[in-house]
């Protein structure tokens, strides 16, 4: 967790259970052809939409076992947290996308802030991914590991918990991606633009 938050901080420093709960409709792919025409010929393009191309197949891989579960019925399966946290590798990836894809189109920001701005979220999904791989083995029992109920939800809270502070990790390095752009914009005397681009201080990522 300490290396997430030295990375994240690098890269600003640069500048019951049921069916009916909805895994978030966000469409990651499009970042690409955003990123090849924010910094197109530029060296940071690669590395940008090589975190991009992770992004997608960690959320296509979290969406594919939140389905999975869906179909199933038993003590584990259907636990609430167990539904939280997977929705949550949804909720990180909708902020990331609709977040980034807004910072693409932003002046404020140059093409070596965006691609580590881009490298710190491909860091959070990189973690939440690797909490789902572990979300995953306690709940199918793949693990190898006997444990009682009580044991398997200690490490589904465990797990909850810890999704939880990157879901709330990338809300933060969010907001203050976007004060970066709303304090140059400041200096310049252009914050309608920003406000317009990014939403009042009010709104989803202030």
């Amino acid at each position: 967790m300490k290396r997430i938050i030295l990375c994240l901080t690098v890269a600003l420093s640069l500048f019951s259970f049921q069916a009916k709960a909805q895994w978030v409709v966000t469409d990651p792919t499009n970042l690409v052809q955003n990123v090849i025409s924010a910094v197109q010929g530029t060296s940071t393009a690669t590395n940008m939409i090589s975190n991009v191309q992770e992004s997608i197949k960690i959320y296509k891989q979290g969406k594919e076992f939140y389905d999975a579960l869906k179909s199933v019925h038993n003590l584990i399966k259907d636990a609430r947290k167990v539904q939280k946290t997977i929705e949550m590798v949804s909720e990180i990836t909708d902020i990331y996308v609709t977040g980034f894809n807004k910072m693409l189109a932003d002046p404020n920001f140059t093409a070596n802030e965006l691609a580590a701005i881009s490298t710190g979220y491909a860091r959070l999904l990189e973690e939440g991914g690797a909490l789902v791989t572990d979300l995953k083995n306690i709940v199918t029992g793949s693990n190898g590991l006997s444990l009682s109920d009580k044991e398997r939800m200690e490490v589904i809270d465990d797990v909850y918990n810890k999704m939880l502070r990157y879901r709330n990790l990338t809300k933060y390095y969010t907001q203050k991606s976007i004060s970066v752009s709303y304090i140059r914009a400041k200096e310049k005397g252009d914050t309608e633009r920003v406000l317009s681009l990014y939403g009042t201080p009010s709104e989803r990522y202030w």
